[in-house]
């Protein structure tokens, strides 16, 4: 454990659920952990005990990627976590395949509905038209105008054209809009949206403050998603489908609204495990990003330097293809808060590549 995880409280300890099962975290509250081939190795789904439109049974808080040992670990959560009663609902943070890849097989085999923001449903849906953000020809060209010139890591690029729709194959046909704000009742408790941006189109997360005193001193319970997670940083990315966006400045605006919801509220994350100390949490993260400003700044100031050269600025390891993709979109995520900002500028050189540069060098 690092230092930044010491500032906060693990109220389960080391304690997660194995493949299949579902831990008891809250009253009413289930958690699973289901296995991704990736380096970020798990995504957390959370289990809320739920009436709804007169059927007793669950709402499922996000579903994991659509692959065959995903649903084999659902098959094992429906035999044995749910008490013999149905999913009634299935509630999608945000857009990525490891949240919505199955919302479609939950939603068709239980007759439940979708519940999702507008903004991550139509995204969503776009997304398996094409390979905005994430691979194709689009993408490769657009980081190969940013700096990135190795052919091998660009062709790998050009030719991830199927990664989202090989783990989100389909999308529900219809949902129900989660919007800022809003209650959704659950249980028998009100859970308010509260939307999240720079790491998705419209991310929301759930707060919900009708928790006894018993439960972590009745501060309420935070279904953080992406948004609040307690060890590693969310990533922040601009890609070709928004390929000026300013997302670190509205990712960083996003957290502080955490600010406003009790410092001990019990937080739910879905990566990692949960957790209390929201409060330092998110002053951990401005940390974080303003030292990397910094970094990024001192390297602009010894001359002008595009995203690709930034990347051993910000990533001190080696890089896969899938690595590199995101670590193309963080680079630019934070030049462009500079850029914006007001303290660099960009032009586009004679080889087509755009290089940032102190505003008053």
């Amino acid at each position: 454990m690092n230092h930044l995880e010491q500032q906060l409280h693990y109220p389960l300890g080391e304690t997660v659920p194995a493949p299949g099962e579902a831990l008891e975290v809250a009253p009413g509250i289930r958690w699973a952990r289901m296995g991704l081939p990736f380096a970020l190795d798990h995504v957390n789904l959370f289990l809320l005990r739920d009436t709804f439109e007169g059927r007793e049974g669950w709402t499922v808080v996000d579903c994991c990627i659509d692959a065959p040992a995903s649903r084999e670990q659902w098959e094992r959560i429906i035999a044995t976590g749910l008490d013999g009663l149905p999913v009634v609902r299935v509630l999608v943070t945000h857009m990525h395949p490891d949240h919505i890849g199955l919302a479609h097989w939950l939603c068709a085999r239980f007759d439940a509905p979708l519940w999702i923001s507008a903004t991550d449903y139509y995204a969503a849906r776009a997304a398996m038209q094409n390979a905005a953000g994430s691979g194709g020809h689009p993408a490769a060209d657009f980081f190969a105008s940013h700096g990135l010139r190795d052919e091998a890591a660009l062709a790998k690029i050009r030719q991830r054209t199927r990664y989202y729709l090989d783990m989100v194959p389909a999308v529900p046909p219809a949902y129900r809009r989660l919007m800022d704000g809003r209650a959704v009742r659950i249980g028998g408790r009100d859970w308010r949206c509260i939307a999240g941006y720079g790491h998705a189109p419209e991310h929301i997360a759930l707060y919900s403050a009708d928790f006894p005193e018993d439960v972590h001193g009745g501060a309420g319970v935070l279904l953080g998603g992406d948004m609040a997670l307690p060890r590693i940083s969310t990533n922040v990315s601009v890609f070709d489908v928004e390929p000026e966006s300013d997302a670190l400045t509205l990712f960083l605006q996003s957290i502080d609204r955490f600010l406003e919801l009790p410092e001990g509220c019990y937080t739910l994350p879905a990566h990692g495990k949960p957790f209390t100390g929201l409060h330092i949490r998110v002053g951990q993260l401005h940390d974080h990003h303003r030292d990397r400003l910094a970094e990024v700044l001192s390297a602009c100031a010894a001359g002008p330097r595009s995203a690709a050269d930034i990347l051993p600025v910000l990533f001190r390891r080696a890089l896969d293809a899938h690595q590199t993709t995101f670590a193309m979109g963080e680079a630019l995520a934070h030049l462009h808060a500079l850029w914006h900002g007001g303290q660099l500028r960009r032009a586009r050189d004679e080889d087509g590549i755009w290089r940032f540069r102190l505003a008053g060098g």
